[in-house]
C-alpha cells in the first residue's frame, strides 16, 4: 500500500471524509470558484466540517507573479501564502480562514516530486506523471481529510486542456482510493444562447461532458450556466 493510500483510509470517529471535485468545460471563467464555494456554504449550513481546495494547472509555483491583467489579483491566506483569487470567495462563502494547502499549482506538485527525486526518496526509480506526479496530488488532497466532513476541489482551466490532465487522471484515481461512495463529481458547463436562431444549444455541454468521460470521469451532476431559463426538454437532453 503506498503512502497516499495509507493517508486517505485514515478515516476519524466521525466516518470517512467525502469528496465533491469541481471541474468546468467549454469555456473558462464560468464561475467554478462560486460553484464550489455555494456547494461548500450550502454543506456548512447542514452542520458538516467542510474545506475547499483549488487546483491551478499552471507552472508557476504560486500566482504571486503573474500579472493581474492574467490572473487577476492574488488572495494572501493568514500564513502569509500568495494563492488564487478563489481563495477569497471560499473564505466569504463558508466564513473560515484557508492556507497554502488549499491552493495547489503545478508547479508546486512538480517542485515537491523533483526535491524528493534530488534526495533519493524514490530509490532511483523513473519518476513519471504517473505514478508519482498522480500520487503528489492525491496526497494534496488527503492531507486536508483529517479535521473535515467534506474536501471540495475545484480543478481549474477546462477539460480538454493538455495542462489539467494529470490532475483529472488523480482525481479519476482518488474516487477509486476512497471507494466510489465517498466522492462525487460536479461538472460546470455553458449552454450558449444563440440570438439569431432564437435557442439553447446544448451541443457543447454534451461533446465537454463526453471529454470527460473519455478520461475515466463520469460526472453525477452538471451545472448549466446560461443566460435563459433551461426548459424541462432541455434538461432531459443534457
Amino acid at each position: 500500500m503506498t503512502d497516499t493510500q495509507t493517508e486517505i483510509q485514515s478515516d476519524d470517529e466521525n466516518g470517512p471524509t467525502k469528496y465533491i471535485f469541481v471541474t468546468g468545460g467549454v469555456v473558462s471563467s464560468l464561475g467554478k470558484g462560486i460553484t464550489a464555494a455555494s456547494i461548500g456554504r450550502l454543506l456548512k449550513l447542514r452542520g458538516l466540517r467542510v474545506t475547499l481546495q483549488k487546483f491551478d494547472p499552471y507552472i508557476n509555483v504560486d500566482p504571486g507573479t503573474l500579472s493581474p491583467f492574467q490572473h487577476g489579483e492574488v488572495f494572501v491566506t493568514d500564513d502569509g501564502a500568495e494563492t488564487d483569487l478563489d481563495l477569497g470567495h471560499y473564505e466569504r462563502f463558508i466564513d473560515q480562514s484557508l492556507s497554502q494547502a488549499n491552493n495547489i499549482t503545478t508547479g508546486r506538485i512538480y517542485q515537491t516530486v523533483i526535491a524528493k527525486e534530488r534526495r533519493g526518496d524514490y530509490l532511483g526509480s523513473t519518476v513519471q506523471v504517473i505514478p508519482h506526479i498522480t500520487d503528489e496530488i492525491k496526497g494534496a488532497i488527503s492531507r486536508l481529510s483529517a479535521d473535515n466532513d467534506v474536501v471540495i476541489t475545484e480543478i481549474g482551466g477546462t477539460v480538454g486542456d493538455i495542462e489539467s490532465l494529470p490532475f483529472l487522471e488523480a482525481i479519476r484515481q482518488f474516487r477509486v482510493d476512497v471507494g466510489r461512495e465517498n466522492a462525487i463529481f460536479v461538472h460546470l458547463t455553458l449552454v450558449p444562447y444563440i440570438t439569431a436562431a432564437g435557442e439553447l444549444k446544448t451541443k457543447p455541454t454534451q461533446h465537454s461532458v463526453r471529454e470527460l468521460m473519455q478520461i475515466g470521469i463520469q460526472p453525477h451532476i452538471v451545472v448549466c450556466r446560461t443566460e435563459h431559463p433551461l426548459s424541462e426538454e432541455i434538461r432531459k437532453k443534457i
